[in-house]
């Protein structure tokens, strides 16, 4: 697939298809129906389908009140956020949250079986409001979730529960990350499926060695008090950092042999490149170095594939979640400042780069990338 290189669009308003490299962390957005043209939405504690086209038209109601009911209660579940499976026969329901530092990703989930007409509630036995980042499996059969900072996953015909990691704790944390990543490298789902539903690719963060900041908090209840947060000071070391690769029945983790200092390096995005293989983007801790990795699941063999160095500042891969892949995977569209100007490039899998978009002016994002016609929809700045 090729993109014409200097031809550039204006910015998209609205757009129809939204693919899973958008989907926020804290959330999967607008849930669009497969044809484009419909929306799901709660309204009133029910699940509705609403037409794009025609705003007077009446929603269809997807899940009612009766059917959010748990068995033996008698209020529906308060849905903050829900996603659809991809066959669109299950609904994973995200309820009862609670605040993480800035948002609230962690609380209760419960799956919804259409056909089954079931509602069952995920992670039984972990304590209440204790489940992050909750996703379906590519077949839709399992979902996966972080608890206690440990992963697990859950078989959806038995709801029989798989822990893939055991050594998680308050300082060592799995599938999600420390204050700094938050903070400051926009990190929070910490954990992909693998295209093939066989694996999770997660990131492990030591805070072992960080000691804790005791920030004040006046605003929630009426006297103040402490919240500790593995915040290191000016002068401090960092968490360190690796990304593993475990098979979703079970076993050893396989660590993803990442050259450099784990500690004076950071690792702010990573994701699947293919079933058996993982890209990722390492940062220095001065960043003004990012190096691209394609690691290789089974063994943790890394290999660098394209680098770029600043005088100044490099910034995280635009959006924490998801890859633009193109060309069947074989190649990607990434942003880069190496001219000055902030660009959009082809990289494939060797490194080599070819520009899109030259000219006197900033690509400020990505808004859709229309392989099929050879577009891509950008916002730029100054006009362009």
């Amino acid at each position: 697939m090729n993109f014409p290189a200097g031809r550039h669009l204006g910015a998209v308003a609205f757009l129809l298809t939204l693919g899973s490299a958008a989907q926020a962390q804290v959330g999967p957005g607008t849930q669009w129906t497969k044809d484009g043209n419909g929306y799901f939405q709660v309204r009133q504690d029910e699940i509705v389908e609403l037409d794009a086209r025609q705003a007077g038209k009446a929603a269809r109601t997807v899940l009612s009140k009766q059917q959010l009911t748990p068995q033996g209660q008698t209020e529906p579940l308060h849905v903050r956020r829900f996603v659809l499976s991809d066959d669109g026969k299950l609904v994973l329901l995200n309820t009862n949250t609670k605040r993480v530092w800035r948002y609230d990703t962690r609380g209760d989930y419960w799956v919804y079986n259409i056909a089954a007409n079931k509602l069952t509630q995920l992670g039984k036995g972990r304590p209440e409001s204790s489940l992050m980042f909750a996703k379906f499996s590519p077949d839709g059969s399992r979902v996966a979730y972080v608890s206690g900072h440990n992963l697990y996953v859950e078989n959806l015909a038995d709801n029989r529960i798989t822990q893939l990691t055991q050594d998680g704790t308050d300082k060592l944390i799995n599938g999600t990350f420390d204050w700094v990543y938050e903070e400051e490298l926009d990190c929070r789902d910490g954990f992909r499926w693998s295209p093939d539903g066989q694996h999770l690719a997660y990131w492990q963060l030591d805070a072992q060695k960080t000691p804790n900041y005791l920030m004040l908090n006046t605003t929630e209840k009426l006297y103040p008090f402490t919240v500790p947060v593995e915040y290191p000071v000016v002068g401090e070391d960092p968490s360190r950092c690796r990304v593993g690769v475990v098979a979703v029945g079970g076993g050893d983790t396989k660590w993803m042999d990442v050259p450099g200092d784990a500690v004076q390096h950071y690792i702010p995005r990573m994701e699947w490149a293919d079933a058996n293989t993982l890209i990722l983007q390492q940062l220095n801790r001065r960043q003004n170095e990012s190096k691209l990795m394609l690691c290789t699941a089974a063994t943790g063999a890394t290999k660098p594939i394209y680098s770029e160095t600043d005088k100044a500042w490099i910034d995280a891969k635009d959006g924490a979640v998801g890859w633009n892949w193109i060309n069947k995977g074989q190649s990607f569209v990434w942003s880069s400042e190496k001219d000055g100007w902030r660009h959009l490039y082809t990289v494939d899998r060797s490194g080599k780069d070819k520009l899109l978009t030259p000219g006197n002016y900033d690509v400020i994002s990505i808004e859709n990338i229309d392989e099929a016609g050879g577009k891509i929809y950008f916002m730029a700045s100054p006009a362009n």
